[in-house]
């Protein structure tokens, strides 16, 4: 019972402290304004996604995000290692496939660290720029799972003419109701990108990167390299993100965060799956808490100014929380377990009589409502970003968020510990990857108003008079062509800049026999799905339309290629099929 007393002391300057910061978020963060529609010329942006093991996820990746992205001046730099072989073919194909696509090989087996990987990547980028007399102003980080706003290049564009460094939110994509483990991490990142990354910049703090979405002004990632012997990012280092908001905090860089906020339909933030069983979290969580916590501390001890020192404090104290709340909950099934041996001994349980004489009444008070006001808040910006029987959960998930944080915390220890006393480096454990479904993705497209009247495929007078007049059931595109407003190669065009899918273009006498038949006729005329070419393990098909969820897992019934999807125009594609057939 003594223990409580020092657990309960924690609790209360932890829930002050947090309450702090939520007084300060309330009275000079809660205004969102995103940048205004940036004025800004489009420089030049490269994209770096480190790759380890991504062979199933790469190419949707770089598919749906170049037709997502609203924005023209970028390239795709892919960090890739020579014993990753099915991803290396994967990216090779996708290099072959789209000029702004390119293979940044590191020269040694993987994997290392992501910072190495991402080092070896902006070689790669500048050997490109030797080659074709470019240069690119702004580095733009992500990983292989990663839904980037089709706003979210321009808004860093646009506030890089000011900063150095531009942190996107991030976000969690919804999951259902019952996986506890993704919803932490929806519950977690929902309230750490609303309030605690805005009170950062508030008071004045170093920004840490989240890994994903942060963009960096050319210079400063110049001037980092001369004071770390091109060091961009730590190798050393299982968080570089973080490392190299600090870092870069301490080079005097401006640093700044988009306004997490509504662009349109969606939030302006980059959205991901992150791992959706315990395990995989765990993993993830011992990394977090070993680069961001005791790496961090290692490395850098408690330099800075008080704002520093206090947000270093925050960011380091949840190792000891978690220590703490695994402390707590074993007193409690201490306290449960006295409770039924006292119950089935007929004895009287004096558990509450001894903490009531160490514990004071109004630290208990103190801590209970500290606690209910973090569940509420939490549920609240829960509840914004996905509604109100999601944030329900957000009770019930704690506890998972409790018995997660507390293991990793402990793991971490022991590993680094390890890691210490063997002389070892720390390893890049990465993390497993899951890409949404093409349902989960069509709300993260570029709208298809912007696309028709952006690209003067039709005037927006023409498309409001379409949407009053379309018929329930039917697509907008297809009642537009049905309208005589769009022809055929029209549509092809619009939906291969909304999919980021090419348009083929192939004649019958250029299919060969054997290839045009590589799926039963049935099949083509029923998916309208026609093979035209079989490269390298992949299967060529031709389609009219963008096939329905589940077509291709009923195509690899008839074939073990990969398949690869082009768009035609109907006219041309029953022709071609009546030719091949």
């Amino acid at each position: 019972a003594a223990a409580l007393v020092p657990l309960g002391v924690w609790l209360l300057l932890s829930g002050i402290d947090d309450l702090f910061v939520d007084l300060w978020w309330l009275a000079r963060c809660r205004a969102r304004h995103l940048p205004a529609r940036c004025n800004s010329p489009e420089r030049l942006i490269a994209i770096f996604v480190p790759l380890w093991r991504e062979e199933a996820v790469i190419a949707g990746m770089i598919e749906h995000n170049r037709a997502a992205i609203d924005y023209a001046r970028y390239h795709f730099f892919l960090g890739i290692y020579p014993n990753d072989e099915p991803t290396l073919e994967a990216v090779r194909e996708l290099e072959a496939e789209h000029a702004c696509v390119h293979v940044a090989l590191c020269p040694h087996d993987g994997p290392t660290s992501k910072a190495d990987c991402l080092n070896w990547i902006y070689q790669r980028m500048q050997l490109y720029e030797e080659e074709q007399g470019a240069r690119f102003d702004i580095i733009l980080i992500h990983d292989a799972e990663d839904l980037i706003h089709s706003q979210g290049p321009r808004a860093v564009n646009e506030l890089l003419t000011s900063c150095d460094m531009v942190q996107v939110p991030v976000l969690a994509l919804p999951t259902p109701f019952g996986e506890l483990t993704h919803g932490v991490y929806c519950d977690e990142f929902a309230e750490y990108q609303m309030r605690d990354m805005p009170a950062r910049q508030s008071m004045g703090a170093f920004i840490p990167s989240c890994g994903v979405g942060t963009g960096y002004r050319r210079e400063v990632l110049d001037r980092l390299a001369e004071h770390s012997q091109n060091r961009i990012f730590e190798p050393a280092c299982l968080t570089e993100d973080y490392e190299n908001g600090l870092r870069l905090h301490g080079l005097g860089a401006r640093q700044a965060v988009v306004p997490i906020a509504r662009a349109g339909t969606t939030w302006l933030a980059t959205r991901e799956y992150f791992p959706r069983n315990f395990q995989s979290a765990l993993v993830q969580r011992i990394r977090w808490v070993t680069g961001n916590v005791l790496q961090s501390w290692e490395r850098h001890g408690w330099r800075g100014d008080l704002v520093q020192k206090y947000w270093l404090w925050r960011d380091r104290k949840s190792i000891v929380g978690s220590l703490v709340t695994a402390a707590t909950n074993l007193a409690a099934l201490y306290g449960l377990a006295t409770l039924a041996g006292c119950a089935m001994a007929g004895a009287q349980w004096k558990l509450p009589a001894v903490c009531a004489a160490l514990v004071p009444a109004w630290m208990l008070q103190a801590t209970t409502l500290l606690l209910l006001w973090r569940i509420a808040l939490r549920m609240w910006f829960a509840g914004l970003i996905y509604g109100a029987v999601f944030a329900l959960g957000v009770p019930v998930r704690a506890l998972c968020a409790n018995a997660l944080n507390s293991v990793a915390a402990i793991a971490a220890i022991v590993r680094f510990a390890q890691a210490k006393w063997r002389g070892e480096p720390l390893r890049w454990v990465k993390t497993a990857h899951n890409y949404p479904s093409r349902e989960a993705l069509s709300e993260h497209k570029r709208p298809l108003r912007d696309i028709l009247i952006g690209a003067a495929y039709a005037e927006e007078s023409e498309i409001e008079a379409a949407l009053a007049s379309k018929p329930g059931g039917v697509e907008l595109t297809d009642h537009l062509v049905a309208a005589g407003i769009l022809s055929e190669d029209d549509l092809v065009e619009v939906l291969s800049l909304r999919e980021g899918l090419p348009i083929a273009a192939v004649q019958a006498h250029e299919i060969p026999r054997r290839t045009g038949r590589a799926l039963p006729a049935r099949v083509v005329r029923q998916w309208q799905v026609l093979p035209f070419q079989i490269e390298t393990g992949t299967l060529y098909v031709a389609a009219p339309r963008l096939p329905a969820d589940g077509v291709q897992d009923e195509l690899r019934r008839f074939t073990s290629l990969r398949i690869r999807l082009h768009l035609m125009a109907r006219g041309d594609w029953e022709a071609l099929v009546e030719q091949v057939l």
